[in-house]
């Protein structure tokens, strides 16, 4: 009997976590204009209302915070905005749940790692962002895990869906545009479809309103790992086109403001730990999504 507060609701993964909410529950998943997470009285009003709402109906209050500044390349030049969403509002966000006693589930990224690493990251080791979007997800992060002890963080990576702008709706594009395509093939990660994220978080959600997990930070991916060019790749066959299109490239050929970790497979140990359920692997929620038609 879960009433969910999904700030963020309206984007790609918080649509996902509406969609995936209990139906005997409550969800409520506030866009960023509707919910603005840089406004610490809005923010603290608003927190307080879904609370006295769930309450009131005898439901478990939960916020799942999806909302976040995305754009990588251009938080370089906009850090300071990049803050105030990724780090001030969640921590606002936090003390807002901390004077409901509202758990707290905020949604990080697989950027607050230098990217050199030759073994899947686990939660515990030496963060090291390279860009301006990671380093603010990563000063989010701490503000969050200070500001209330009943809050989680869980990392996740290379996510795409339904909503909003994604590697696999860039691609389906391509292909139909371009008789060949080059695509970087020594960046490793693992894709994420964001339904199956959204599952994972609402099951983590079910276990907040208790004691939840010992461990605070969790990493939630797509399993297995692969490149841009082998995602790119099953792209193609989802498609029905021709994988041999895609062509291999180095990340120096398409040079970009931000820096691209090389390497940000995130391991899941420690959510399995948890007692959650892993996501499938990346190959088959993209079958899978392709069937459903969440994705072109």
């Amino acid at each position: 009997m879960l009433a969910l507060l999904v700030p963020g609701g309206r984007g790609q993964l918080g649509q996902d976590l509406v969609a995936a909410a209990p139906a005997d529950g409550l969800v409520h998943g506030p866009s960023s204009g509707e919910l603005d997470l840089t406004d610490r009285g809005c923010v603290a009003d608003a927190v307080a209302s879904f609370a006295a709402s769930a309450r009131d109906g005898g439901l478990k209050p939960v916020v799942v915070n999806a909302a976040a500044y995305t754009a990588v390349d251009a938080a370089e030049t906009d850090e300071e905005r990049a803050s105030l969403v990724n780090a001030v509002g969640p921590e606002y966000l936090a003390l807002a749940c901390a004077a409901e006693n509202v758990p707290l589930v905020h949604v990080s990224t697989d950027y607050v790692f230098a990217g050199d690493g030759t073994r899947p990251y686990e939660p515990s080791d030496e963060t090291g962002p390279r860009s301006a979007y990671g380093r603010t997800k990563l000063d989010g992060e701490r503000r969050v895990l200070q500001a209330w002890q009943r809050s989680w963080v869980v990392r996740t990576a290379w996510v795409y869906g339904a909503g909003g702008p994604n590697f696999v709706k860039t691609i389906a594009r391509l292909e139909s545009e371009r008789p060949e395509l080059s695509v970087v093939d020594d960046q490793r990660g693992s894709p994420t479809w964001s339904h199956d994220l959204a599952v994972g978080l609402v099951q983590l959600a079910s276990l907040v309103v208790g004691d939840g997990p010992a461990a605070r930070v969790l990493h939630a991916t797509g399993g297995g790992e692969t490149t841009w060019f082998g995602f790119a790749r099953a792209i193609f066959e989802e498609l029905g086109a021709d994988p041999a299109r895609v062509k291999p490239c180095a990340t120096e050929d398409f040079p970009r403001p931000a820096p691209r970790p090389a390497y940000s497979v995130l391991s899941g140990a420690a959510w399995e730990a948890a007692g959650l359920t892993p996501l499938r692997p990346w190959r088959d929620a993209l079958r899978e999504a392709f069937a459903v038609g969440a994705v072109p």
